[in-house]
């Protein structure tokens, strides 16, 4: 056939009557022109509404085209842009793949995964992120600054419902005078007063400050630089009981938060507040870190009452600071007992009540302790597993400066304790937190 006849038969094609109604609302289109390229466009009906609007629209090769496109061969129209899923929904992806050809069974295969794959993906977009501001995360608070706050802070209301010492009466009274430790110096009178009605102060969730300091506490034990929620299991991860770490708070008030703090953001005791997590964390030996944590303070707070400590503050010219250093004193404690003699959850009750007579009865010795732990560890030695961390911030210390401690390095440890006690709580310390 010559090319005038080919071309006269395609003319005689592109004359066939083509019914349409350019209706805004309704569009029947039914045609079938072979093109100069050979190729069939075929324009069918469509079953399905949309959106109240036209309820039929013509298919070219398995591909939907909106209104008001016209044939290539008349008016040279392109297609409407579609995304590529609707173009791999509709076959076109895999007949060009194939070369034209039906798809075989492994290409069958192959589509079916990168279709589910594509459903998952864009499935991502209607998950939530389990963190909350993330993008601008809350910068984490030294100790400094979180005290600073409570000294500026009007506690008078807390002030009047504290009991910073024992009341003894009668011969118990005229003992304690005669032979008991010496009475804390007027001038850190206040000091002692704050640190009680601290230990009254509820979490607030509208106070700044509140909420940093429990998200330094779970960024630095995690070693995470994003905040977490207000509220999550998430808070059980570091050793809460629940998913709102202010019910375990009960006899400690903030005070708890406080002494955690304090432990994480000193650089010199971050390491170990990081081995004793990772040993609560133990297949076997696990225990809830910031429960004990609490628990720690409780006995701290009730060394302090029973003026154990007050030579050492009289000494020092500090309450917050000796208080800080005893409580981590107590933990390291517990720590070294809790993993040198295999203990599990079911000796809580014992080992805490053990610690507690201990601590009462050789407040300076625990405090030595302390001191001969963190010195060899700044002479380059790993004691009991610890590791620097090069992550630490700048000290966010107590009041005093380390450097007016006495005796260090020359502190001998005592005797490893068996666990033969019962854990009870003073008659005065009922419905604090406890391990049970």
């Amino acid at each position: 056939m010559t090319s005038e006849a080919f071309r006269g038969q395609n003319q005689e094609h592109t004359r066939q009557p083509t019914r349409s109604h350019a209706m805004e609302e309704d569009i029947d289109v039914t045609s079938h022109i072979e093109g100069l390229n050979g190729l069939s466009h075929e324009c069918k009906p469509l079953e399905e509404l949309t959106n109240g609007h036209s309820n039929h629209k013509p298919v070219m090769n398995g591909v939907i085209i909106g209104h008001n496109v016209k044939d290539h061969t008349n008016a040279g129209a392109p297609l409407r842009s579609l995304p590529i899923s609707a173009l791999k929904q509709n076959g076109l992806l895999q007949t060009l793949a194939a070369g034209g050809d039906q798809p075989k069974p492994a290409e069958e295969k192959e589509n079916a995964e990168l279709e589910k794959a594509r459903q998952e993906w864009d499935a991502l977009e209607n998950i939530q992120p389990a963190l909350t501001e993330d993008s601008n995360p809350t910068p984490l608070i030294p100790f400094n600054e979180a005290l600073q706050y409570f000294q500026t802070t009007d506690l008078g209301d807390l002030l009047k419902n504290i009991q910073p010492t024992i009341r003894r009466t009668g011969l118990a009274a005229i003992t304690h005078f005669l032979f008991g430790p010496p009475r804390l110096h007027r001038e850190l009178l206040e000091e002692r007063d704050l640190v009680f009605a601290i230990a009254q102060c509820p979490v607030d969730n509208s106070q700044t400050v509140h909420m940093r300091v429990l998200q330094t506490i779970y960024k630095r034990l995690i070693g995470s630089r994003l905040d977490c929620p207000r509220f999550g299991a998430h808070w059980e991860n570091i050793g809460f009981q629940g998913t709102d770490p202010a019910t375990d708070l009960r006899g400690t008030g903030f005070l708890g938060l406080m002494h955690t703090l304090y432990l994480v953001m000193d650089p010199e005791t971050l390491p170990l507040a990081r081995d004793i997590y990772k040993l609560s964390q133990h297949p076997t030996q696990n225990f809830p870190f910031s429960v004990m944590s609490i628990n720690m303070t409780r006995i701290a707070l009730q060394v302090l009452r029973e003026e154990a400590l007050s030579k050492e503050c009289n000494r020092r010219q500090q309450v917050v600071g000796v208080l800080n250093e005893f409580y981590v004193a107590t933990y390291l404690h517990l720590y070294q007992l809790w993993k040198t003699q295999q203990k599990t959850i079911a000796d809580s009750g014992f080992v805490l009540k053990e610690v507690e007579l201990f601590a009462k009865k050789n407040p300076k010795q625990m405090l030595r302790r302390l001191e001969v732990f963190l010195k060899e560890r700044r002479a380059g030695g790993v004691p009991r597993g610890t590791s620097p961390d090069s992550q630490a911030q700048q000290p966010s210390p107590s009041l005093g400066e380390r450097g007016a401690r006495a005796g260090a390095g020359h502190g001998s440890k005592g005797k490893e304790m068996h666990f033969t006690g019962v854990c009870d709580l003073p008659p005065d310390m009922e419905g604090e937190a406890r391990l049970i």
